[in-house]
């Protein structure tokens, strides 16, 4: 257990973020990961201006991931944007919502990644919460 486990008080620095969003992924099963392929994982603190604008979201805290890319369901051999899929776990947004909640940093964390990544392949929300289930 980490020590964002147990108190709330400071932040975690955008390092310690990352390695946080790095265990969780390693804590996914096996063969939900292995099929993530290159996923790429990005934890920057807030979304873009257009990324905002494009969900007609106000505030940089509405948002706390995305998924950009072509989910496994739409996606063909002929598919060639050169671009890989990518998951944003918004580090600012998140730290917001955990100090006004009751979950930990890791459960939130850990949640938001498996909700994005579901999206990678196209997963409905009750997919998604049997993977969470499972990496507990």
């Amino acid at each position: 257990m980490s020590i964002w486990s147990r108190m709330r008080s400071g932040d975690p620095e955008p390092q310690e973020f990352r390695r946080m969003a790095d265990e969780a992924y390693l804590r996914l099963p096996e063969r939900f990961r292995a099929l993530t392929g290159d996923l790429v994982l990005r934890t920057p603190d807030y979304p873009e201006e257009d990324v905002l604008r494009e969900f007609g979201m106000q505030s940089p805290y509405e948002l706390l991931g995305l998924y950009q890319g072509v989910d496994l369901t739409r996606k063909s051999l002929f598919d060639a944007s050169g671009l890989p899929d990518t998951v944003y776990l918004y580090r600012l947004p998140i730290l917001r919502y955990w100090r006004e909640g009751t979950d930990t940093l890791e459960e939130i964390v850990e949640h938001v990644l498996v909700h994005e990544i579901g999206h990678h392949f196209g997963f409905s929300d009750d997919d998604m919460h049997a993977i969470e289930d499972e990496a507990d």
